[in-house]
């Protein structure tokens, strides 16, 4: 028993001081972030200064619109309580780039063709469904969706939405823009082909976000992460006994992959329970395969679901 204790802790202090490593040469990774604040000089836009902001954001203006839209914009009472409020949670670009160094330089390590993106911060009338968009060499970051969740905006959103409207929502929601844009949408229809695309999604999150939590990685309180954690075990037996896993049932989704209040598994627990459970479950499986296989990240997005999960020996953690 002393022996393994000592293997153990031997075991321990070498991954630790590989991790260590690892992470110092990607901090040392040369990276320039460059973010541009559309948001504040939109807001900062009079009659006369319209036309020349036009020409030097000419992807914000559509040419179909008049310019009494932005004109209306700019003088609508909502629209300046949520340039003040963007203001205030956002005064200087700390915050942002704090998050996105390190993520862009994860991806650069990983993927060493990826160049950053020029960051454009804007308003977008709360338009949480596109908080962050990468479009060819531009990120765009809605700032009015990460004012706080608890922000007089959002007293009308949903709450299990609201919850992720958060600055540090930042870092996961690019991650997640830039996962979609290397994962392949999955080539069949099937429950188990949808928990391990976003399976992989996650574990991009895992390696591109090694600061962030768990629960900030999936948009997780810190109580429904507990939950899939103590009820992994139970969730898993009941996609096996109900035989779920190749099921094309377009209900599965909205149970167990969208995101929601909660899961349906139409059992007592269910109020209990976090949305997503398909998406946590396939993030276990990709974590299992990576720890039992050889293989490099960009191998692993070209692996198909029935490979990984025949080759992942998962096993649910205990209750």
């Amino acid at each position: 028993m002393k022996y393994a204790i000592v293997f153990f802790s031997m075991f321990l202090l070498f991954s630790c001081n590989s991790d260590s490593k690892l992470e110092q040469e990607i901090e040392a990774i040369p990276m320039d972030v460059k973010i541009v604040r559309f948001d504040k000089e939109f807001a900062r836009a009079t009659p006369e200064t319209l036309n020349s902001l036009k020409q030097k954001y000419p992807v914000f203006f559509p040419e179909q619109f008049h310019d009494s839209i932005w004109l209306g914009n700019l003088n609508d009472p909502i629209q300046q309580q949520l340039n003040e409020a963007v203001e205030n949670a956002f005064p200087t670009e700390e915050t942002i780039e704090d998050q996105l160094l390190p993520l862009f330089q994860h991806i650069s390590y990983y993927f060493p063709e990826f160049e950053a993106p020029t960051t454009v911060t804007v308003t977008s009338d709360v338009d949480y469904q596109n908080r962050a968009i990468v479009a060819d060499t531009l990120l765009v970051l809605a700032l009015d969706t990460y004012l706080g969740s608890d922000h007089e905006f959002y007293e009308n959103i949903k709450r299990y939405i609201a919850k992720n409207l958060k600055p540090s929502q930042i870092g996961p929601d690019v991650a997640e823009a830039y996962a979609r844009q290397l994962i392949s949408p999955p080539s069949k229809r099937d429950l188990l082909s949808q928990m391990v695309y976003y399976g992989k999604e996650l574990y991009l999150k895992d390696i591109w976000l090694p600061n962030v939590s768990d629960a900030e990685k999936i948009g997780y309180t810190k109580e429904e992460m507990q939950w899939a954690n103590d009820n992994e075990e139970d969730m898993w037996r009941y996609f096996i006994e109900k035989e779920l896993l190749y099921k094309t049932d377009p209900k599965l989704a909205p149970r167990f992959i969208f995101n929601a209040p909660f899961s349906k598994f139409y059992l007592e627990i269910d109020n209990e329970s976090p949305g997503m459970v398909g998406r946590y479950i396939g993030w276990q499986i990709v974590r299992s395969y990576i720890e039992n296989n050889t293989v490099t990240v960009p191998q692993l997005l070209f692996k198909n679901a029935d490979e990984i999960f025949k080759n992942s020996k998962y096993k649910p953690k205990k209750n």
